[in-house]
């Protein structure tokens, strides 16, 4: 089965062409594949898939084999490798997930290792249902919320991206023990779906330092529909303007809210790193 291994900003992927793969056990390659010791090693699997509804279909396994609905660098490198592949001409196209329809756009793209892609990500999802957390009765957004871990009180904003986030500001990200702390709201059980977990320091109204714990991934060095829910989680508590750089462990991603159309827009690289096949 041949791959081709991508990353966005370090969170790295497994892209291939499931359209004539009927039957893989998808989860269970992911837990191989994925294993960075005895497998290549990545986030997850990329497949491209067929759709009714839009221009291609993608579906996102985790390395641990579950199955996520969206996934910000993902997204990218499904675009790029689409045009590197010239099955996809087009700037602009659409893709069916889990999440709803994501549009990407390729800005720069010159056949090179790297391409920069700007995706409209759609409109957070703030309500506590649709989230989904077990917020208070009367609840209209989990803003500032209190969620009791381990005897240890955190104040948390919550934003879906069409996957669960949960983000946390902090004063100094060097004295918060992501792999501690991650796991554990990860799989609180007000999260009922689990969530992903971003730990954000705010330099100022354009700029801010993230975190994250992924939902069935673990640390990794890039989120990016984390970044997108960390600016919408700074705006609504106001720490931020409606436009940040988020800086992430592998690099940079600019994210936009405009309040025109509610819409978010994510804007960052996706680079190649190497062929091959699996066993």
């Amino acid at each position: 089965m041949d791959f081709v291994k991508l990353h966005g900003l370090g969170n790295d992927f497994l892209m291939i062409d499931a359209r004539d793969k009927a039957g893989v056990d998808w989860a269970a390659l992911a837990r191989s594949a994925c294993h960075r010791n005895f497998g290549v090693g990545g986030d997850g699997l990329l497949l491209l898939l067929p759709s009714t509804t839009c221009d291609w279909r993608l579906r996102i396994i985790n390395s641990d084999g579950s199955e996520a609905e969206m996934c910000g660098n993902g997204i990218r490198c499904f675009a790029k490798w689409l045009r590197d592949r010239g099955l996809e001409t087009r700037d602009t196209f659409t893709v069916e997930t889990l999440a709803g329809i994501i549009t990407p756009t390729i800005v720069d793209y010159d056949g090179g290792a790297t391409a920069l892609v700007a995706v409209d990500m759609g409109e957070p999802r703030l309500a506590p249902d649709q989230i989904p957390f077990a917020a208070d009765p009367g609840t209209e957004q989990v803003v500032g919320a209190l969620l009791q871990v381990d005897e240890e009180p955190f104040l948390i904003t919550c934003v879906s991206m069409g996957n669960p986030h949960c983000v946390l500001f902090v004063d100094d990200l060097d004295q918060v023990s992501v792999e501690s702390w991650g796991p554990q709201i990860e799989r609180h059980p007000r999260f009922p779906q689990k969530t992903n977990v971003e730990f954000v320091q705010v330099h100022n109204r354009q700029e801010m330092t993230m975190r994250v714990w992924e939902r069935g991934a673990g640390r990794t060095l890039a989120c990016g529909t984390g970044a997108c829910a960390s600016l919408v989680a700074a705006v609504l508590t106001d720490r931020a303007d409606r436009e940040a750089v988020v800086h992430l462990d592998g690099g940079d991603l600019r994210i936009a809210w405009p309040l025109a159309d509610n819409r978010i827009v994510m804007t960052g690289p996706a680079t190649t790193a190497f062929w091959g096949s699996l066993a």
